[in-house]
């Protein structure tokens, strides 16, 4: 399932059918026969998920310190724990995938994520049917943290929930949204975009009840759109981050959204090889452990590429032997010795 990961096979069948052709190379590496659809697909089926997924959080401890040094475009604190949640819907055939029941009858799976915003690590993977809300994972998250993520997450009572367990939070706010100023900050530089930077208190019958603390409300706009963004956040303290550092930190959650595409681009996760759940689950585990193989191979390496540079290098050289340092660093120029008297041909 790894080596199909790693060559874009878009099937079992693709799977069986790659391996066969190199049985050679198969029995060198201490596999009798190459495996057949059947053998894997019921391997898929009955084979517990979790021990991938153990797999896959084990691979989270080792990959995420690696890029624990990174920094962060246009955040000039780089001291706080940085993470963006987000989902992506896989769509499916609900007569084949009958337990992923999505809206309007349609099939879904979804991939609730949370994301290291440095190095675009994931660090938190929940894997359910589409009918699933995404505020549902809220009180699932870690304290000590701030979390960006969009509107659709916007559940005040779980945000409640965030606040007391210490964590942070910077969202898009809902147009109907209705609050009350408590104080403002006038000291801002309009010129970076920032607009409006205030304290608020929910004024809504049901938002009042389920979030009763103050909250930051950031307007900002967007130079090249100039679109108005309206944020809000439970950082309320103006001088651990101001206005424009929260903004920014909001922009920062595109960078789940690129990990969705790179993914779905380089991995294969738009085909699913199973239909039961627990062949659903495993496949998406071993996804996310194939990209935490390639992320930890390019920092360990220090290599020049980017992830799906990576992912083709090793794709075309899967089954052959290989140092996996020189195939994913730049070679060196060659130098020619000047002091070397060589013959000349004409």
């Amino acid at each position: 399932m790894l080596f199909g990961q790693l060559t874009s096979c878009e099937s079992l069948r693709d799977i069986c059918l790659c391996l066969k052709a190199h049985e050679d190379i198969l029995y060198a590496l201490g596999m009798a026969t190459s495996v057949n659809e059947s053998l894997l697909s019921r391997a898929n089926e009955k084979r517990d998920y979790r021990i991938y997924e153990g797999l896959g959080k084990a691979l989270i401890k080792i990959v995420q310190p690696l890029y624990s040094k990174m920094r962060l475009e246009y955040i000039a604190p780089q001291d706080h724990d940085l993470y963006a949640l987000d989902s992506t819907t896989i769509s499916c055939s609900l007569k084949l995938l009958d337990w992923a029941v999505g809206k309007y009858s349609k099939g879904a799976v979804k991939m609730h994520t949370v994301i290291d915003l440095r190095g675009s690590i994931p660090v938190f993977i929940h894997i359910t049917d589409g009918r699933c809300h995404d505020s549902n994972v809220l009180d699932m998250l870690v304290p000590n943290a701030i979390y960006t993520m969009d509107k659709a997450y916007i559940d005040f009572e779980a945000l409640a929930r965030i606040d007391t367990e210490k964590a942070y939070f910077v969202t898009r706010a809902k147009d109907n949204m209705k609050y009350e100023i408590v104080s403002s900050h006038y000291n801002i530089d309009t010129s970076t975009g920032l607009l409006e930077d205030h304290r608020i208190r929910l004024t809504g019958v049901k938002s009042s009840k389920l979030y009763s603390k103050e909250l930051r409300l950031i307007k900002y706009c967007d130079k090249e759109t100039g679109e108005i963004l309206t944020f809000i956040s439970n950082m309320t303290d103006e001088l651990e981050l101001n206005g424009l550092e929260i903004a920014n930190i909001y922009r920062h959650r595109w960078d789940v959204e690129s990990f969705f595409k790179l993914i779905k681009q380089n991995l294969t996760v738009k085909h699913l090889l199973g239909c039961s759940e627990n062949a659903v689950k495993t496949h998406l585990w071993i996804a996310i452990c194939s990209y935490l193989l390639l992320a930890r191979i390019k920092a360990v390496y220090n290599s020049p590429y980017s992830i799906s540079e990576i992912r083709m290098l090793i794709s075309v050289s899967a089954l052959t032997k290989k140092d996996l340092k020189d195939l994913v660093t730049e070679p060196q120029p060659l130098t020619t010795n000047q002091d070397v008297n060589e013959l000349t041909l004409f």
